[in-house]
């Protein structure tokens, strides 16, 4: 008997140090939440920057990035000491960022300045700062590396940066104030999504043409409301996700034919999204409401939502 309780206990201790952690930026507490995802619940409160919004995890999940944009500064946190470890010289208010396929170069958009700066995050150097449009937010780095891309919010245009030179190549434009971006698994097309415009634009990336442009309508909800910001794609190429703001649902598109095949019920002003490593569920922020929808991917239904800090804005999940 001892010996079952024993062996019951091991498993369960080992169930809990193999769950995933989700870590969300309240944008107006200055803090992270930590969600354990295998009890839904929050963990841990951790205190960081002035306004924290974007978050990024390192390829090798080892530290976490963090657009703390009031202190002009992008953070460095260790995940296994949950403590920040340096500073990196980001440029004036960042707000959200890429991190190159080499681990070390970090595309960083600079609101405030029109600029991209991109950082090497192993000397914490400057390697260049890139003129872009007014209002600079989304950033994407394909999966080769070959391009990072910047949209800006005011000129309603995508700017396409040669990684290997550290310049701007080309200039795409696209629909009213472009907030996100988003390459497919391997690279062919780019996902932009317009808040004012409404819209979802996708781009082959070989030729920089538009494939479609989606738009959305749900029951019930002003066409006014409908302000697409984050985008993902799941790996398998199967779906596309769209958090439509104000009008508090996330889009489900179907990613071969660019149907829309859904409009998921979220809390209100939603965000940013993130999958768990298994890419079973599906994170999304709520600023208004001040929680975390939990979606499930095979289900495609909203099962849970955690109340976290004020205003959460960016989200990342490590194993």
């Amino acid at each position: 008997m001892r010996r079952t309780l024993l062996s019951c206990a091991l498993l369960l201790a080992a169930g809990h140090v193999a769950a995933s952690t989700a870590w969300v930026s309240n944008e107006k507490d200055n803090s992270l939440s930590l969600i354990d995802m295998q009890t839904l619940q929050v963990t841990d409160t951790l205190p960081v920057g002035q306004r924290p919004r974007g978050l990024l995890l390192s390829h090798d999940n080892k530290l976490l990035y963090i657009c703390a944009s009031d202190s002009d500064r992008v953070q460095v946190m260790d995940i296994a000491t949950r403590k920040i470890i340096k500073e990196l010289p980001s440029g004036k208010d960042p707000e959200q960022f890429a991190l190159h396929p080499n681990n070390r170069w970090l595309y960083v958009s600079n609101e405030d300045d029109a600029l991209v700066t991109v950082i090497d995050t192993e000397t914490s150097k400057v390697l260049g700062q890139i003129s872009v449009g007014v209002e600079p937010e989304g950033m994407a780095v394909s999966p080769d590396g070959k391009w990072a891309v910047n949209t800006s919010e005011t000129t309603n245009m995508l700017h396409w940066i040669d990684t290997s030179t550290q310049t701007l190549a080309d200039n795409t434009l696209v629909d009213q104030r472009p907030r996100f971006v988003e390459f497919n698994p391997d690279g062919s097309q780019l996902w932009a999504s317009a808040e004012i415009g409404g819209t979802v634009t996708i781009l082959d990336v070989a030729s920089r043409k538009v494939l479609k442009t989606l738009t959305f309508q749900i029951k019930g909800v002003h066409p006014d409301k409908v302000q697409p910001v984050g985008v993902k794609l799941s790996a398998d190429g199967k779906y596309g996700f769209v958090a439509l703001g104000p009008a508090n649902h996330v889009a489900v598109i179907d990613a071969k034919t660019f149907e829309v095949l859904d409009y998921l019920l979220v809390g209100r002003r939603v965000w940013q999204m993130s999958f768990t490593p298994d890419q079973k569920q599906l994170l999304a922020t709520n600023g208004v409401s001040g929680d975390v929808s939990v979606i499930d991917v095979d289900s495609l239904k909203v099962s849970k939502s955690v109340k976290v800090g004020r205003y959460p804005w960016g989200v990342v999940v490590t194993p």
